[in-house]
C-alpha cells in the first residue's frame, strides 16, 4: 500500500500565463523516500499539496493505490502532512497535539495512549507530553508534528520544507531522524526542500523541477554524475559544477574543445556523438566538477597539453577541503584542493581538468551530450 502515480497532471491558477505545474508525469512505488527539489516557485509544493487534496488539480489523473483520488477529499486519502510551520496547536500539550487527529476519527481512548506513548518513545519526547508548545525549542515542535502524521499511521506521509526552520546543526539531525524513521515504518514518503544537499542525502529517488517542468528523475548518485542538462549540473551539487564555453572541432580524427584560452582532447567515447553533428564546428558547455580540477602550483608550460595558466582571485578554507576560485580568461572556476597547499591572490597555478569526468551540453538547448561507452 502507498503506491502513487501522477498521469500528465497539470495545475493552472486563475490569471497566470503558464501552469505552475507543467504534466507532472511519475509513478512513486510503495515505500520510496521520493524527493521533490528545485529553486523557489518551480512548482514543487503545489505538486505536494495536489497530491494532499489540498489543491485541485487543473488536468491529469492522480492515482494512490490504483485509486483514482482527483476528487477525494484530503481526510480520505489516507495521507499525513508534515508542512515547514508545524501547525501545532498552541492550546493543547504535546500529547493532545499528537492524539488530536486519532481523536476526530474517533479512535478508541487505550489505542490512543498506546499509539502516542509509542511515537513519543520513537522520537525522544516521552518527557515533553505534558507541556505547550510554547515551551518547546524548534527542534522539539518539528518532533511533535512529526509525530502527529506517524500516530496516525497513514500509507504515504507528505513533508514540506520540515526542516527549513531548524539551524544546521538541528538539521542534520532531524534529517538523519527522518530517514531512520522512514527505513523503521516502511512507508512511502514524498518530501519537498530547495536544499540539494537535503536532497542528496534523503532520497532514494530525487525529481529535479525548474518552471513547474520535471528535468530530471533520478537516484543521488546518477544525478550528480549524469545530469541531463545545465539546469540540473548547476543545481546539484555544493559548489555547483563549473561551465567552460567552446566549440568542438574535428582535427585530424579527433575531436577538440577549444575558446581563446584553452585547447583539450576530447575522450573517445564522445566520439559517436560528435560525429552525428551536422555542421563541423558546434558551440558547447564543458562542464566539470571542482573536484575534478587540478591546479599545478607553477604555472603552464606552453607546450603542456591541456593545462593553461590561471589567476587565483580568493580561497575559501572549509576544514577537510580547500576550494580555490581562479579566472582563466572570461572564465572564472572552482577547483577543490588539498586544504594543505595555499594559493594567495594573483598566485598563477596551471589548472587542467580530469577528462574522464567532463560533461558536455548543447550551448543552444542545455541538453546533455553525454552518451554510454567505454572511456578513453
Amino acid at each position: 500500500m502507498g503506491s502513487i502515480t501522477f498521469n500528465h497532471v497539470f495545475k493552472q491558477y486563475k490569471g497566470e500565463s503558464r501552469p505552475a505545474v507543467n504534466d507532472f508525469h511519475l509513478s512513486i512505488e510503495e515505500g520510496e523516500f521520493l524527493v521533490l527539489v528545485g529553486p523557489s516557485g518551480c512548482g514543487k509544493s503545489t505538486t505536494l499539496r495536489m497530491l494532499a487534496g489540498l489543491e485541485e488539480i487543473s488536468d491529469g489523473e492522480l492515482y494512490i493505490d490504483d485509486k483514482f483520488v482527483n476528487y477525494v477529499s484530503p481526510k480520505d486519502r489516507d495521507i499525513a502532512m508534515v508542512f515547514q510551520n508545524y501547525a501545532l496547536y498552541p492550546n493543547l500539550t504535546v500529547y493532545e497535539n499528537i492524539a488530536l487527529g486519532l481523536k476526530l476519527r474517533k479512535t478508541a481512548k487505550y489505542d490512543i495512549e498506546l499509539r502516542v506513548n509509542r511515537v513519543a518513545k520513537i522520537l525522544e519526547i516521552s518527557h515533553l507530553l505534558d507541556r505547550k508548545p510554547s515551551q518547546l525549542s524548534g527542534g522539539q515542535k518539528q518532533r511533535v508534528a512529526l509525530g502527529r502524521a506517524i500516530a496516525r499511521e497513514p500509507q504515504v506521509f507528505l513533508m514540506d520544507e520540515p526542516l527549513s526552520n531548524l539551524d544546521a546543526k538541528l538539521r542534520a539531525q532531524t534529517r538523519a531522524e527522518i530517514i531512520k524513521l522512514q527505513s523503521d515504518l516502511k512507508r512511502t514518503m514524498v518530501y519537498v526542500t530547495h536544499d540539494q544537499v537535503e536532497a542528496m542525502t534523503m532520497g532514494t529517488r530525487i525529481v529535479v523541477m525548474k518552471d513547474g517542468v520535471i528535468q530530471q528523475v533520478a537516484p543521488p548518485r546518477q544525478l550528480y554524475d549524469e545530469p541531463s542538462n545545465l539546469f540540473v549540473a548547476g543545481f546539484i551539487g555544493s559548489p555547483q559544477m563549473n561551465f567552460v564555453n567552446g566549440t568542438v572541432t574535428l582535427e585530424e580524427g579527433s575531436y577538440f574543445f577549444s575558446n581563446k584560452r584553452m585547447k583539450l582532447l576530447i575522450p573517445r567515447r564522445y566520439d559517436d556523438q560528435f560525429k552525428r553533428m551536422d555542421r563541423s564546428v558546434r558551440n558547447v558547455v564543458l562542464g566539470v566538477r571542482p573536484e575534478h580540477v587540478i591546479l599545478k602550483a607553477e604555472e603552464a608550460d606552453d607546450e603542456e597539453r591541456g593545462f593553461v595558466s590561471s589567476s587565483v582571485q580568493m580561497t575559501e578554507v572549509t576544514g577537510a577541503d580547500s576550494y580555490v576560485y581562479v579566472n582563466v580568461g572570461e572564465s572564472k572556476i572552482i577547483a577543490r584542493t588539498d586544504p594543505g597547499i595555499t594559493y594567495r591572490k594573483d598566485d598563477k597555478p596551471a589548472i587542467g581538468f580530469n577528462m574522464a569526468k567532463i560533461h558536455f551540453f548543447d550551448e543552444n538547448t542545455g541538453a546533455s551530450l553525454a552518451i554510454g561507452g567505454d572511456e578513453g
